[in-house]
């Protein structure tokens, strides 16, 4: 169909050095030296010159290589990969350009190399500066790797993203509070944290099933959200998104593109893409529709993307919204009775409780359509 331009490229990299015990990414572990790397980043790159020359790329504004862990495919492929980006694409400093890390596999040559390819932002995957939760969780990292990837991300960057879990069996308090002091002690311009959640089919689920590990506790995994919001706060650090908290003039681009309703490209095994004009929203994932939303699908789910962020949606979005969905505005209404969500300033907000009541709260919104 005709479509808005893409805003947002994501390359997805799904080799690991080995799998997490809660992972149900599409990742598989492989050796760093494995043949199967080089074939899908040779196709990768195809894929790229192919979109470059279909004049798909010239509008992006972001670009995420996730995974897997990208650093652990090693700087040769890597370098290929961002050099055949930067020919597909104006990947100018205004670009926001972000590469996944894991503490094993991160150099300070490595961290040297991407720099001059391009990437201007590093998300490292921490997880928790506690060895003993690292090993619950099935990491490849120690605490002293994090810390020591960290430094070296430094030697280039300034915007450097760290992601902590919590709610992680045998993680007490102290020791997540241990970990977001230290992500901001340490100079993580952005902080991601996460509570853990048990994904069908993985080695973790089969342990809660076997009773080998206790499922996370709703009420714990919220109070220890609360312990990063008041830590981070305090840091200095302005919370943007549900999960996520930056230090002024860092929130992390994609994750907004994604949450703004951005037209994204995703290329690589399991990448989604979402493709959208003023009237359909489609998101393809391996060649599978995922999502087909008309006009008034798209106005619903505007809404509910924007109760993910701190900023909410404007009076001027809920009364366009509402010109396809009447009962927006009521809604809305109900839900800030109900204490899900604040109005002032001209923008409706969603609370503490709306966030942690999140499922609720979304699920208003997008049955409106």
């Amino acid at each position: 169909m005709p479509h808005d331009p893409y805003r947002a490229l994501y390359l997805h990299l799904p080799f690991c050095v080995r799998r997490c015990g809660y992972c149900d990414f599409a990742t598989s572990a492989v050796p760093g030296d494995a043949p199967e790397i080089d074939a899908y980043v040779e196709d990768l790159c195809l894929q790229l010159r192919r979109k470059a020359k279909e004049g798909e790329l010239g509008a992006l504004e972001t670009v995420y290589v996730g995974g897997g862990t990208p650093s652990h495919i090693g700087l040769a492929r890597l370098s290929m990969l961002l050099y055949t980006l930067s020919l597909s694409m104006h990947l100018t400093p205004e670009v926001e350009c972000t590469m996944e890390a894991n503490p094993e596999s991160l150099t300070e040559r490595m961290v040297r190399d991407v720099w001059a390819l391009g990437v201007n932002r590093l998300s490292i995957g921490v997880q928790s500066f506690d060895d003993e939760v690292l090993a619950v969780l099935g990491r490849a990292h120690s605490a002293d790797d994090a810390r020591r990837a960290i430094d070296a991300a430094h030697t280039r960057f300034e915007n450097v993203s760290v992601d902590l879990m919590c709610g992680i069996p045998g993680q007490s308090a102290g020791s997540f509070e241990a970990s977001v002091h230290e992500a901001a002690a340490l100079g993580a311009a952005h902080v991601s944290v996460y509570p853990l959640t048990i994904e069908a089919h993985t080695p973790f689920d089969a342990a809660v099933l076997a009773g080998e590990l206790e499922e996370p506790d709703d009420d714990v995994e919220a109070a220890r959200m609360e312990i990063a919001a008041r830590v981070l706060a305090e840091a200095g650090y302005e919370r943007y998104e549900v999960a996520s908290y930056a230090r002024p003039g860092f929130a992390c681009r994609h994750n907004i593109a994604y949450w703004t309703g951005a037209p994204y490209l995703g290329l690589g095994r399991s990448a989604a893409t979402m493709t959208q004009n003023a009237e359909r929203r489609m998101r393809v994932q391996d060649g599978q529709v995922t999502d087909d939303l008309d006009a008034r699908g798209m106005a619903a789910e505007d809404l509910m993307l924007g109760m993910r962020m701190t900023c909410g949606v404007s009076d001027e979005q809920v009364e366009a919204a509402a010109v396809l969905l009447p009962g927006a505005p009521a809604a809305l209404a109900e839900l800030e009775g109900e204490g899900l969500v604040e109005h002032a300033g001209g923008r409706w907000r969603p609370t503490d409780r709306g966030w942690l009541c999140g499922n609720e709260l979304y699920g208003r919104l997008f049955d409106l359509a």
